[in-house]
C-alpha cells in the first residue's frame, strides 16, 4: 500500500444545468482551483495533466487548463464516454505508480446541450451502432426513444422480465436518489419526489420515466494524485489510497449472449469488480460507501448485482430492506448520483472521486457515510468502458 497513488486534493463546482452553467473553460478552472487548495499544491508543481471531456473541439484541455498557467508539462486528452473522468484518474494512476510522474492531474469537464444525448457525427460510421442493432434485434424499433435510454431501458426490461421486478422498485431509486441529493450543495435535483410522481412522470423508453433518467448537466471535478513519496517530501495529506483500479472494456458476450443486459455492459463492470477486490485483498461486505453509474435507475439496479452488493436476481430486495441507503448494508450514491447530482460526462468520474476521498476523511457533512474506510467508486461508459476503484483510507507515514 506504501507504494499506491495517494489522491491528494479534490475538488469540483457546482454541477448545472446547460441553460445556467458557464462555459467549459470556466467549469475546469473552478474545479481544478479547488483541487490544488485542497491538496495545497501549487499549478507548478504538477508534471503531467490527464484532461477528460466528450463534447469538444480537440486540446480543449490545454484551453481549460491554459486559463489557470502554461507550464509546458504534458497534456492529454481523454474521451471513453460517460466514463471519461475515471480513465482521467486510471491514467493519472498509473503514471504516478509506474514512477514516470510523482505528482499528477486528472480534471474532467462537460459543457453539455439540452436534450437527449445524440450522435454528433452523421457522414461516418457510429461507434454504437452494434449495441443499437443489438437493441433492435432483441426489442424491436423505437424511433422516438433516446439512443442511452432505449439501451438501458431495454436492460431493466429484461431484468424485470426475469425476475418479476416491480415498477416501484426502479422508482424509488429515483426517490433515495434525490433524499441523498437534498444534503449535496453540488447536485442540480434536491427537491424530494415520490415513488408516484416518479412513475407519473412522463414514459421516456419502456419502464423508464423521466424521473428515472439522469439529467444532461454541465460541471467540473479534479483530483490531484501524487506518490506517497511526494506527499510526504511536501507535508501533503496522503491518507487516501487508490488500493486497486480497473478498466475493462466488451467481450463477445456483450453481443452474443443476445442480451440487453450484457449490451449495457453488465459483465464489463463484474470483470473490473472482481478483479478490484482481488488485487485489494477485499470483498464487498467490506464496503460501506459506494459511488455507481445509475445513469438511469436500471442501470443502479443492475449494479448492484453486477458490484457483488448483493447475490444475482436480489437486487429487488435489496431495494425493498432499504440496504441501498443509510442504515442498511451499504450506501449507494450518498451524493445523489447521476440521477440527482447530474451527469456532465466528461466529469462524472472524478465527482464521484471527490464524493468517495470526502467520505474518507469525514468532511461529507450530514451526508456523512458512518465508520467509512473503504470505497468503491464505478462508472460506466456504453462503446465501451467500466472503470471500478478502491479508495483505502491508510496510514499517511
Amino acid at each position: 500500500m506504501r507504494n499506491a497513488a495517494r489522491v491528494v486534493g479534490v475538488g469540483m463546482v457546482p454541477f448545472a444545468t446547460p441553460r445556467t452553467s458557464p462555459t467549459y473553460e470556466n467549469l475546469a478552472r473552478g474545479a481544478v482551483m479547488a483541487a490544488l487548495a485542497d491538496a495545497g499544491v501549487d499549478y507548478e508543481r504538477l508534471q503531467q495533466a490527464y484532461v477528460g471531456y466528450v463534447y469538444g473541439d480537440s486540446t480543449s484541455g490545454q484551453f481549460a487548463l491554459y486559463g489557470i498557467g502554461r507550464s509546458g508539462i504534458p497534456v492529454v486528452n481523454v474521451n471513453n464516454n460517460c466514463a471519461t473522468g475515471s480513465t482521467a484518474l486510471w491514467l493519472a494512476r498509473q503514471a504516478v505508480e509506474s514512477g514516470a510522474a510523482d505528482c499528477v492531474l486528472a480534471v474532467g469537464f462537460e459543457q453539455m446541450q439540452r436534450g437527449a444525448l445524440a450522435a454528433q457525427w452523421s457522414d461516418r460510421p457510429q461507434p454504437l451502432t452494434e449495441f443499437l442493432d443489438t437493441a433492435t434485434a432483441l426489442q424491436g424499433e423505437a424511433p422516438d426513444a433516446p439512443m442511452a435510454a432505449r439501451l438501458f431501458g431495454g436492460a431493466g426490461a429484461e431484468y424485470a422480465t426475469q425476475h418479476g421486478t416491480a415498477p416501484a422498485t426502479f422508482a424509488q431509486i429515483a426517490v433515495k436518489a434525490r433524499r441523498h441529493a437534498a444534503n449535496n450543495p453540488y447536485a442540480v435535483f434536491r427537491e424530494p419526489v415520490t415513488v408516484e410522481q416518479v412513475l407519473g412522470s412522463p414514459t421516456v423508453h419502456s419502464l423508464l420515466t423521466r424521473l428515472q433518467c439522469c439529467p444532461p448537466t454541465c460541471g467540473a471535478a479534479a483530483a490531484v494524485i501524487c506518490s506517497a513519496r511526494f506527499a510526504r517530501g511536501h507535508g501533503l495529506r496522503g491518507d487516501i489510497a487508490i488500493a486497486a483500479q480497473e478498466l475493462a472494456t466488451d467481450t463477445a458476450a456483450t453481443f452474443d449472449t443476445r442480451s440487453m443486459i450484457e449490451v449495457v455492459g453488465y459483465s464489463m463492470a463484474k470483470t473490473a469488480a472482481g478483479r478490484v477486490y482481488e488485487r485489494a485483498g477485499v470483498t464487498p461486505e467490506d464496503i460501506k460507501v459506494v459511488e455507481l453509474h445509475d445513469c438511469f435507475t436500471a442501470n443502479e439496479l443492475l449494479s448492484y448485482e453486477a458490484l457483488g452488493l448483493t447475490p444475482e436476481g436480489s437486487a429487488e430486495k435489496f431495494v425493498l430492506d432499504g440496504d441501498n441507503t443509510y442504515g442498511g448494508r451499504v450506501v449507494t450514491n450518498p451524493s445523489g448520483g447521476l440521477l440527482s447530482k447530474g451527469h456532465p460526462l466528461g466529469a462524472t468520474g472524478l465527482a464521484q472521486c471527490a464524493e468517495l476521498v470526502w467520505q474518507l476523511r469525514g468532511q461529507a457533512g450530514p451526508r456523512q457515510v458512518d465508520d467509512a474506510s473503504i470505497a468503491l467508486q464505478h462508472n460506466i461508459g456504453l462503446g465501451g468502458a467500466a472503470v471500478v476503484t478502491l479508495y483505502q483510507k491508510v496510514d499517511a507515514a
